[in-house]
């Protein structure tokens, strides 16, 4: 039995050890948001924060959560309000398939947390773990501009 707090809630789960984060919040807790992509971490569909930080859920065993947070694409919005981020989001059409999405939006929350003024340099590194198949590379930058300047 292994609990943690997943978008501010505390959750006991029955799983083994080395089960990926990934699937304990897909398919033991229900959030079907994160994705799952590539499974080696690679694409960035199945971002997550975890005590704040971008991590890859299919890589993180939840042996090592441990009393860390978790908070996934559904604890982003809070009382049905979307963040100045998922705003800029939908007010650019960022979205096309919309697969990589959630991955994205986690990446570029974190980047907003640690540098709330980013460069574009600054987002290329924070978002080159993360592909979009759709290529709204472009959308995907001036979003987060845009929220920056929120």
């Amino acid at each position: 039995m292994t609990t943690f707090r997943i978008n501010g809630r505390a959750v006991t789960v029955d799983v083994e050890d080395d089960t990926p984060l990934l699937w304990v919040i897909r398919d033991v807790v229900g959030l079907t948001g994160t994705k799952f992509g590539c499974g080696i971490g690679m694409c960035g569909a199945c971002t997550v924060h975890i005590d704040g930080k971008a991590r890859r859920s299919c890589q993180t065993p939840i042996s090592k959560v441990g009393a860390s947070k978790v908070t996934t694409i559904e604890g982003l919005a809070t009382d049905g309000k979307l963040t100045a981020l998922q705003q800029a989001w939908c007010d650019l059409d960022v979205a096309q398939c919309g697969y990589c999405q959630c991955g994205q939006l986690m990446s570029a929350t974190a980047l907003l947390a640690e540098k709330p003024q980013p460069t574009d340099a600054d987002i290329d590194s924070a978002m080159s773990g993360n592909i979009c198949r759709c290529a709204t590379y472009t959308r995907i930058r001036a979003a987060i501009h845009s929220a920056a300047a929120k």
